[in-house]
């Protein structure tokens, strides 16, 4: 499985946009080569350059239909409707994409993760879930994965 971007390719810089300091709406994604048997996809969104952390979580979504075309801007809410159906859960504090946000005196680039996973389900998963819960939920569903990375550095 594949995925591209309309607005970035991968490990370019994101554009304003779609980080906390401009629209802060969630990009399109373009899936190629999806395994027949998708019923469903997931997205984790992680920044890997947060001081003190492994990684920090800006975006989980769930249960969006198979499709190629993930549209840009999705609404914020744990449950969408439209443009697609999908659940989102929490990360940084919301259940909405959160795009990049570093503070403003943090000046090195940081890669944003987009990771999409092809699953054999739907999840049922409580809208309040975190990373790890959906990381548990789609446990033994994944049937491909694939990621885009995005850059974002204040300037």
């Amino acid at each position: 499985m594949n995925v591209r971007c309309q607005s970035f390719s991968n490990n370019t810089m994101i554009p304003k946009k779609h980080t906390g300091y401009g629209e802060d709406i969630s990009p399109e994604f373009i899936l190629s080569d999806i395994p027949d048997e998708t019923v469903s996809f997931a997205i984790i969104l992680d920044d890997l350059d947060v001081p003190m952390k492994k990684d920090y979580n800006h975006w989980i979504i769930w249960n969006i239909p198979k499709m190629e075309l993930i549209p840009e801007g999705l609404p914020k809410g744990a449950n969408i409707s439209k443009p697609i159906t999908a659940c989102q859960g929490n990360a940084w504090g919301k259940q909405c994409y959160r795009g990049p946000k570093p503070p403003f005196f943090i000046k090195k680039v940081h890669r944003y993760v987009f990771y999409v996973y092809a699953l054999d389900t739907t999840l049922t998963l409580d809208i309040n879930s975190k990373k790890n819960e959906l990381i548990t939920a789609m446990n033994g569903h994944i049937l491909a994965e694939t990621k885009i990375i995005g850059l974002y550095k204040n300037e």
